[in-house]
């Protein structure tokens, strides 16, 4: 789910940057360092607005200066319960990931009806049941977060397919 969320950064400028276009510099370094990045549970999707840039406090034995940023920004909290789309990255006998944005899920065997069985034939392995469905990489499906696990810079979640309207999403020809 989306949200817009107030955060605090503390930002490092090095003295090459001391100019008129400091505050300038501090802003790009913000987007640059957070936008895309996973904070615990959560990932910043943009940041909307800068509310406010400290002054500067310099860094003793560094001669960096640090700043305090205050900003809103969109962030993306994925929920347990919570149904979302993704792509199949790897399929493997035990199961198969799907990358949700920055969100690795990883769906179980025991998590997928039993009409899609493993298949190592052909060129990829995959799960089907030998007439509409399949579950190959790159392959959409369809699935309901069971658990999250949010680590430094990660985060990493258990789903499952079986369920009524989850699954593999079809492709119109």
């Amino acid at each position: 789910m989306f949200f817009v969320h107030q955060l605090e950064r503390e930002l490092f400028l090095h003295p090459s940057f001391f100019d008129a276009h400091a505050q300038q510099n501090i802003r790009d370094k913000l987007h640059m360092d957070m936008e895309g990045k996973i904070i615990g549970e959560m990932m910043v999707v943009t940041i909307i607005e800068i509310d406010e840039i400290s002054e500067p406090k310099l860094v003793p034995g560094t001669g960096m200066a640090r700043y305090d940023v205050s900003y809103r920004a969109i962030v993306w909290r994925p929920f347990k319960g919570e149904v979302v789309d993704g792509m199949v990255s790897s399929v493997l006998a035990n199961g198969f990931f799907v990358d949700v944005g920055g969100l690795n899920v990883f769906v179980s065997k025991a998590m997928i009806p039993p009409a899609l069985k493993y298949s190592a034939e052909g060129s990829t392995p995959a799960f089907t049941d030998h007439a509409e469905q399949i579950v190959e990489r790159g392959a959409q499906v369809r699935l309901r977060i069971k658990g999250i696990r949010g680590e430094i810079g990660s985060m990493y979640a258990i789903g499952t397919i079986y369920e009524d309207y989850l699954g593999p999403l079809l492709q119109s020809p």
